[in-house]
């Protein structure tokens, strides 16, 4: 075994490459995708007939360059967009929903968008067909209040 691995150092490097690829969709860190990169590379040095001492330079050279140059790069253009850019449940909060089912401290039903959501009131109680807010997401949950005058259109 180890025989035939001192003449095929290609399969360590591949099998290098693929662990830190594993890794990386664990940690989804960009960091191990860096060390992959490294490892590809020496993996083509052996193709083209580097020694192992050589090798294992390219690996280290590639992956401090990658980590250094290529990693800060794609997490900035990965996190771009504003900071207050509010995803998921949170792109909810404010908006109108309509009441399908009386709405009190303890319980009840609103429609926003085209889902139906469990809701209460921490303003007393509201009746089916009237227009609310939603204030806050809790869970499962939709804290609504009631649509001011004003904001009725």
């Amino acid at each position: 075994m180890f025989e035939w691995l001192g003449q095929n150092w290609w399969a360590l490097w591949l099998t290098v490459f693929l662990a830190f690829a594993a890794v990386e969709m664990l940690t989804l860190d960009l960091f191990f995708i860096m060390l992959g990169g490294g490892a590809l590379a020496a993996l083509v040095a052996d193709f083209a007939g580097a020694d192992l001492w050589l090798q294992i330079v390219v690996f280290c050279v590639v992956s401090l360059l990658m980590i250094a140059f290529v990693r800060p790069v794609t997490l900035k253009h990965l996190h771009k967009g504003p900071a207050e850019q509010r995803t998921n449940v949170d792109r909810l909060i404010g908006e109108t929903a309509l009441v399908m089912e009386a709405v009190s401290a303890t319980g009840g039903r609103v429609k926003i968008g085209g889902d139906i959501w469990s809701a209460r009131s921490d303003s007393g109680t509201l009746t089916e067909g009237q227009r609310v807010i939603v204030a806050a997401i809790e869970g499962a949950t939709a804290v609504v209040a009631p649509q001011s005058e004003s904001a009725v259109q």
